[in-house]
């Protein structure tokens, strides 16, 4: 009797938390399950359409397909300089020197930034006429490209504008390479094991189940990708850097097309999970747990 009553007690307290889950968390996503099958507009009612919205991306939609494209090509592309950027930081900032701590806070400070603030600059910094980059290109007698306003170069800028943040990936490496037993690189010294050695055979296999956390987080970012583009290109130039969660966010807010977006989120939630999955199975073929 005591327990059940410390038992209700538990679930009074926790009341709020799950009033607010089942309201604005498990209620809309058991919601956008039924209207992906509707027609809905937000202003009438949803109308019953069965399956015509997925029947519709897949065969008549070809933004869907392009915006597909250019987010699976960010996460091929962006995720993994990412990561070999985060990792290479960590490596030097884990060196005991003087003053590294001031270098770890330099490296780490533009990843609090809020997103909005870093795009308003790089929309300066990427200005092809009063632009940094370009006037740092003039100086050594390089035309620099018109960057987010060129159809070449719009997609690549977001990647270059993406290593701003790599302070925050690369304060999760430093703390795995702290967690890493001295006694590890005591026995590959006496091994006569040169610096490159230790690091590949040691350091890199001990990272790894950091490298397994920041590669389903990097994952699960690339494909909600969304802030960066809308303010700086809005899809543009010609598509080019139209992101799945930007055209979704097109869809939803700009159409008020609600059951179609509604389909578009599922088809995002099966691939993201889909790619989750399949990094799982095959995770204990390279992660190293020390055991």
């Amino acid at each position: 009797m005591i327990f059940r009553k410390r038992e209700l007690t538990g679930y009074a307290f926790i009341s709020p938390w799950l009033l607010g889950f089942a309201v604005f968390t498990a209620g809309p996503f058991l919601a956008s399950v039924y209207l992906s099958f509707t027609r809905y507009d937000i202003v009438s009612a949803p109308v019953w359409i069965g399956a015509a919205n997925y029947k519709h991306l897949f065969h008549d939609d070809p933004l869907f397909w392009r915006s597909l494209w250019i987010t699976f090509k960010y996460a091929l592309v962006a995720l993994p300089v990412g990561m070999l950027a985060g990792v290479a930081l960590a490596l030097l900032l884990n060196l005991e020197l003087g003053g590294i701590s001031v270098y770890r806070t330099v490296f780490y400070i533009p990843s609090i930034v809020p997103v909005v603030a870093t795009t308003a600059i790089f929309m300066w910094i990427l200005n092809p006429q009063i632009g940094l980059v370009n006037a740092l290109l003039e100086r050594l007698g390089i035309a620099g490209p018109s960057w987010i306003m060129d159809t070449k170069w719009a997609f690549w800028s977001l990647v270059f504008m993406s290593l701003w943040g790599v302070g925050g990936s690369m304060i999760i490496y430093l703390a795995g390479l702290k967690d890493i037993p001295a006694t590890l690189y005591e026995a590959a010294l006496i091994d006569g094991a040169s610096a490159w050695q230790r690091t590949r055979h040691v350091t890199l296999p001990m990272l790894t189940p950091v490298i397994f956390f920041n590669l389903i987080m990097g994952v699960i970012g690339s494909f909600q990708y969304f802030t960066q583009a809308y303010i700086m290109t809005q899809g543009g130039p010609e598509d080019s850097t139209l992101f799945y969660a930007l055209y979704l966010f097109n869809r939803a807010w700009r159409y008020l097309d609600m059951g179609y977006a509604s389909a578009m989120a599922w088809i995002l939630f099966i691939i993201v999970v889909g790619l989750t999955i399949i990094i799982f199975r095959s995770h204990h073929r390279w992660v190293h747990y020390g055991d």
